[in-house]
């Protein structure tokens, strides 16, 4: 067995370092998943020792080598990612608060389609309103995230002024219910310690001085929205050229993202290489025309060089996002493989880029972008690698039209199989999937790249000298065609396959079996096929919460027989419903407890009964602000198996089985309750009670989760230096 491992890994030694950056993404996957200090530096500690084990004997095979690298770089990826996380700690608000404060814009994003401006602040002074408890006022962070409505933004305002402003303040937000988007991760990662909502009176104290980049930003985006047009078309020409999403209407960024084609709005990879081909193939041109240069210069690094400059500075007009970055990491590898004459697109050039970016930015691998993106490209290589689709792309001696349909059917597999790669991602992270998003990407992809991108960079370059209207007005009409084929994909019945929240673990199995799928060349790859069934057939099987709690208590939403999620409150906002839909696994919008034929409500309580198999579950939750009598309370309490409010309860409030006040949801968070159903288990096992997951578990140290104030930290760390100090002194 052991020589016939060795054979396999001999076989397989061109693929092994593409698993570099997978055993990195592994480590920093290991540190989100434990929760405690004590939990990281043991998985630090065991991958250390098993990578100097097998450095040891190293010698005696392929196997302990390979073995312990891999395990080498899941210590190096915990110890990154935990290095990173300390290295950007910053104060966090502790508590929601009204303060007057003077600030320095560091970024300003307009946000037109909400009436919005939103800003990047970094508080000078602070007058802070004490509360009635008479508790300190509390210190704000070094950076806050402001939105201003658009009437209450002075004129001329740009990066680097400094304002005076009164905002409401609130601690960034963790997921409301399990599953959904953990704001207050990247909020950490991105120095972010609190957001809110501005109001006027908002008064310049000192100018900004003037900043290109922005400046030039905001006047070619309103530059291109004047000239291409109002509505989406504006919208979405100036998100390709500057990455300003603000203009798109609501309801085409919702079409976009139904049919499949969100990605298209924000300057990615696609974007990038659209650029640097286009600026390559015309310097080449160019260039060629003058014999000197041709025949003394090497025409294709010259404009690889060019494309590069062209990279760069589109990723530093576009605001210099990590996607952007990312894209023009990968851009710039694609360039320096062709500059040393290797092969461009390959899955080892893949895995340089994702190490480089691991590297650089680890928290990135825990979010959808990052995954969604490299899941893409490994997805395409890998398709194209296989010899049945290299035979079938290949040239041949054929007719013209059977070319193209091969082509064409060519084109459709790979967008089949770049969907199904990229399903699980976007299941597990959003909670829905498009149908017909390889459809829609068939048509949409070549439309963007070699129509819509070099019209509206030709109707650029012709403003220069007063004739670009034509062109403009090509432009409007293939942003037009481009926002029918999202609008209609949308439209179809279907288009968006909802999954209540996935498991971790199912993702975690359909993951490995992918990777193990697209990075291995023998046989032995088809093993992979077995825990991504798995992972699949879980996802599948697991049910939808039946009742979905958020972490404030206020907003309750439980299934009714329908399968509709029925909310609690009749006055819910538009991102709570959606949210709490989506937790729920439904497409459609939210329905009311007070119209269900099983739930009885006041203005104070809302009783509803669900039923789940053969038997009855009565929950019971407070709907206003205002004290219920503590004796029909606490009869109440007695008749309900789940109790629910957003306020502490009596003591003498006894469910059946389980109560959630301001005290339990304060330590958990959101909550996401899951009843029996009958199935051969519920018949073998002597006990089989409801399935609950919480946003926050016991224990969990994770800075976002449990910050620690960096000067609390410095002055703990000085504390103990002078005590050490003066037990030196008395010895």
């Amino acid at each position: 067995m052991a020589d016939a491992f060795e054979r396999w890994l001999e076989a397989e030694r061109d693929q092994l370092p593409l698993w570099l950056p997978v055993m990195l993404g592994s480590g920093i996957t290991l540190w989100f998943l434990l929760p405690s200090r004590a939990d990281w530096q043991i998985g630090v500690l065991v991958a250390l020792s098993i990578g100097l084990g097998c450095a040891a004997v190293g010698r005696y095979g392929r196997a302990a080598r390979s073995l312990g690298v891999a395990a080498l770089a899941v210590a190096l990826g915990i110890g990154l990612i935990w290095w990173r996380s300390e290295r950007v700690a910053h104060p966090v608000l502790q508590r929601p608060t009204i303060a007057t404060f003077v600030a320095r814009v560091e970024r300003i994003e307009p946000l037109p389609a909400r009436d919005l401006v939103r800003f990047r602040l970094a508080p000078l002074a602070v007058n802070a309103r004490p509360d009635a408890s008479g508790r300190p006022l509390p210190v704000l962070p070094k950076h806050l995230r402001i939105n201003l409505a658009t009437v209450d933004v002075p004129a001329g305002l740009g990066p680097g002024a400094v304002l005076r402003l009164s905002a409401r303040l609130l601690p960034p937000p963790e997921p409301s219910v399990p599953g959904a988007y953990d704001y207050a991760r990247t909020a950490w990662f991105d120095g972010i310690g609190a957001t809110g909502r501005g109001f006027a009176p908002v008064t310049i104290v000192a100018p900004g001085r003037p900043s290109i980049l922005p400046g030039l930003r905001a006047d070619l985006s309103g530059h291109i929205q004047a000239r291409a047009g109002g509505g989406g078309a504006g919208g979405i020409a100036a998100a390709l050229a500057t990455g300003d999403q603000g203009s798109i209407p609501l309801a085409d960024t919702e079409a976009m993202r139904r049919s499949g084609l969100a990605h298209l709005l924000s300057v990615s990879g696609l974007h990038i290489t659209a650029a640097v081909a286009a600026t390559m193939i015309v310097v080449t041109r160019l260039l060629a025309l003058i014999p000197w240069l041709a025949l003394r210069w090497r025409l294709p690094l010259v404009a690889g060089a060019a494309g590069a400059l062209v990279a760069i500075g589109y990723t530093m007009l576009t605001g210099a996002e990590v996607p952007t970055i990312r894209s023009c990491v990968a851009a710039l590898c694609v360039l320096i493989a062709l500059a040393l004459g290797r092969e461009a697109l390959t899955l080892r050039l893949v895995a340089a880029g994702a190490l480089v970016v691991l590297l650089l930015y680890p928290e990135s691998l825990a979010g959808p972008s990052f995954q969604l993106s490299f899941a893409a490209v490994v997805a395409i290589i890998a398709w194209n690698d296989h010899p049945g689709i290299r035979a079938l792309v290949a040239p041949r001696e054929e007719p013209r039209l059977n070319r193209v349909a091969r082509g064409i059917g060519a084109l459709l597999l790979t967008g089949l199989v770049v969907e199904a790669a990229l399903l699980p991602i976007s299941l597990y992270h959003f909670q829905k999937a498009g149908i017909y998003g390889a459809v829609a990407n068939i048509c949409a992809i070549p439309l963007t790249t070699f129509v819509i991108m070099p019209l509206e960079a030709a109707a650029l370059l012709f403003d220069t000298i007063g004739l670009g209207a034509p062109l403009w007005w090509a432009t409007r009409m293939s942003l037009e065609l481009l926002l029918w084929i999202a609008r209609t994909t949308a439209a179809i019945p279907g288009s968006v396959a909802p999954l209540p929240a996935m498991p971790g673990g199912a993702f975690a199995a359909m993951a490995i079996g992918g990777i193990w799928i697209a990075l291995w060349r023998t046989h032995w790859r088809r093993l992979g096929i077995v825990p991504f069934v798995i992972g699949a057939a879980w996802a599948i099987a697991t049910p939808a919460p039946d009742l979905l709690v958020t972490g404030d208590g206020r907003h309750v939403a439980i299934r009714t027989r329908a399968g509709d999620v029925a909310l609690l409150r009749d006055r819910t906002g538009d991102y709570t419903a959606d949210m709490l839909a989506q937790g729920g696994g439904v497409a459609g919008l939210p329905v009311l407890w007070s119209d269900q034929r099983d739930a009885r409500c006041s203005r104070d309580l809302c009783m509803a009964v669900r039923t789940v198999g053969a038997r009855r579950w009565t929950v019971l939750a407070t709907r206003s602000a205002y004290a219920v009598p503590i004796e029909d309370l606490v009869r109440a309490c007695a008749a309900a198996d789940i109790v629910i409010s957003d306020r502490w309860l009596p003591r003498r409030c006894r469910p059946r089985w389980l109560r959630l006040d301001r005290t339990t949801l304060a330590r958990t968070g959101g909550v996401a309750i899951t009843l029996p159903r009958p199935s051969i288990w519920s018949t073998v096992a002597s006990h089989h009670s409801p399935s609950i997951r919480t946003v926050r578990t016991q224990g969990d140290a994770h800075p976002w989760i449990t910050p620690v104030d960096p000067r609390q930290r410095r002055a703990k760390r000085w504390h103990r230096s002078d005590r050490r100090q003066r037990a030196n002194v008395q010895s």
